[in-house]
């Protein structure tokens, strides 16, 4: 086959060609086992081309060779009519081939492009006479090469340009004919935008220099963009990694001034961070969730206000928080009684002394209190034992009202937790206020937790109607020292025996009209479950160590060392 397309037939020789007219062009059939060339061995034959039919007997016989897109198409046995057939006449249908637009493969029909369709100067033309009488075909600029001998077809030249288009050169890369980097879009004139490659008048008007500008232009804009995504999708993973993987924003140092900040109960680090923030100790929120991370008391931050710098880094706002001295607190001790308690608010929120009691006083119904609270005239104080021992937050705007109802509100929740109802059932008390007394006795007299326990049983002992060692009298000096308003040990047999106040449980028997204290919550505990070894009486003889007895005789032994020691008659 040639390079640019031909029809299923051989191609004729050149007449200067010295095989030119030998054996098989004069329709002289060729010698057993010999072809047209008196080779042995014909030429492979065309993949694409018909089998030989079965009136050819030496067709089947040929043995196969590799192909060779070069190599000489064996002609098919033909009659000796005298002048050589026709190898692009029509020929029997053939089954179809694959067909190139523009120089490929032919169907097996004749092409209307073809350079060897018959015409009237065509010597193998149908109807044309004279063998001898032959026409140039490759003479003229427009033909193709002539083909080579099929010794020399192997090294055969490269292929040529055609004559109208000087401008080719073989060893150079054709250029891109793209819109995109020619610079027109301009369709072609089939009326499509396709590109024709073999379009030559087009490749004629447009000049080297022309196209390489554009093409200069072209690549200039695309490494244009080309850059400007690479440096935005730079930047833009610059920031994702920032935000994800880089430090968070901090300040430096210990910070300076003083700030109080709150925080709430129930708050985590993240809702820490946020107040440490929007009060300007911390820069970000970030950076304070990393250092509570990575300090193991981190963890432990509790509810309340601290007294911190601002523009601190966020390990030392952590450092602070975690001290419990940097906090700004109200503690109140377990067995305070309420006359303490509001001292100590008066004092805190530099309120003159007084101010919290005469609020307690006239603001009592607005605080909270439960429903079983007793309505006995006699209570000193309603909210005696409602002010719950705990460590209250205080600022510099809070307000003397606010804290009570804190304070209220935590002794309510602590209270639900206990079966006060239960115990009061169990151990035959008027409800809950009653069981709110006896832990309120209990905290005032005990020392230690075994000590709360055994004293709750001697308040259980002494309410029993059987009891005749005592004639159901608590005799607690504690209840006696809440209604003088004093903390002595010291209290003369005389003074004590005959006060007829209320809450004198030597004078009265059974309980004070309400608690004499604030109780904690081991105190309320062990009044929920005391022991029950049969203890009635209890000392002190040195303020350090209480002494539990069960009789009488026992009790009057210590009683008697303890007027020794204090010289007591």
């Amino acid at each position: 086959m040639t390079e640019y397309g031909r029809g299923p037939g051989s191609e004729p020789w050149h007449p200067e060609d010295p095989l030119y007219g030998d054996q098989g062009w004069g329709g002289q059939q060729s010698a057993h086992g010999q072809n047209q060339y008196g080779q042995q061995q014909p030429y492979p034959q065309d993949p694409y081309a018909q089998q030989p039919q079965a009136h050819d007997p030496y067709a089947q016989q040929q043995p196969q060779q590799p192909h060779d897109p070069y190599a000489q198409q064996h002609y098919q046995q033909q009659p000796d009519y005298g002048v050589p057939q026709d190898p692009y006449a029509q020929q029997p249908q053939q089954p179809q081939q694959p067909q190139y637009d523009n120089g490929g493969w032919d169907t097996g029909q004749q092409s209307a492009g073809m350079p060897y369709a018959a015409q009237p100067a065509d010597p193998y033309g149908a109807g044309q006479a004279g063998y001898g009488e032959t026409h140039d075909y490759y003479g003229t600029p427009e033909a193709y090469p002539p083909p080579q001998p099929p010794g020399r077809r192997e090294a055969a030249a490269p292929q040529q340009a055609p004559a109208e288009n000087p401008d080719w050169d073989p060893e150079v890369q054709p250029e891109e004919t793209h819109p995109f980097f020619t610079g027109t879009d301009t369709p072609d004139d089939n009326g499509d935008d396709r590109d024709d490659e073999y379009d030559d008048s087009r490749a004629s008007r447009r000049g080297k220099g022309k196209k390489k500008s554009r093409n200069g232009c072209a690549c200039l804009v695309v490494s244009l963009v080309l850059v400007g995504g690479l440096g935005g999708v730079s930047y833009f993973g610059y920031s994702y990694w920032k935000d994800k993987f880089g430090s968070a924003p901090d300040y430096a140092g210990s910070g300076s001034g003083s700030v109080e900040v709150e925080i709430p109960k129930g708050s985590f680090g993240s809702d820490i961070g946020n107040i440490l923030k929007k009060k300007g100790v911390v820069k970000s929120v970030d950076a304070f969730v990393s250092a509570q991370s990575e300090n193991p008391k981190g963890k432990s931050i509790q509810a309340g206000v601290y007294l911190l710098h601002e523009k601190m880094s966020a390990a030392e706002a952590l450092k602070m928080m975690v001290d419990p001295k940097s906090q700004n607190l109200l503690v109140i001790p377990e067995g305070y009684r309420n006359v303490a308690v509001y001292e100590m608010v008066d004092k805190k929120l530099g309120l003159k002394k007084g101010t919290t009691e005469d609020v307690a006083k006239s603001e009592t119904s607005e605080l909270g209190l439960p429903d079983w609270v007793s309505k006995n005239k006699d209570i000193k104080d309603p909210l005696e034992g409602f002010l719950y021992p705990a460590a209250y937050p205080v600022t510099k705007q809070t307000k003397p009202e606010t804290l009570l109802k804190k304070m209220v509100s935590r002794a309510n929740e602590e209270y639900d937790k206990l079966d006060l109802e239960g115990a009061a059932k169990k151990y035959k008390l008027d409800g809950p206020w009653q069981v709110l007394t006896v832990a309120s006795l209990v905290q005032a007299e005990g020392l230690t937790h075994d000590d709360f326990r055994k004293m709750a049983e001697v308040a259980y002992n002494r309410l029993k109607p059987d009891n005749i060692a005592t004639n159901r009298k608590l005799e607690f000096d504690s209840a006696f020292n809440y209604l003088k308003k004093q903390s002595k040990i010291k209290i003369g047999s005389n003074e004590i025996r005959t006060n007829p106040d209320p809450y004198n449980t030597y004078y009265h028997a059974g309980l004070p009209p309400g608690p004499i204290s604030n109780p904690g919550d081991e105190a309320l505990r062990a009044t929920l479950n005391p022991t029950s070894d049969g203890w009635m009486f209890f000392i002190s003889l040195d303020g350090k160590k209480t002494q539990f007895t069960k009789t009488a005789a026992e009790h009057e032994k210590l009683n008697q060392k303890f007027k020794e020691q204090h010289g007591l008659g």
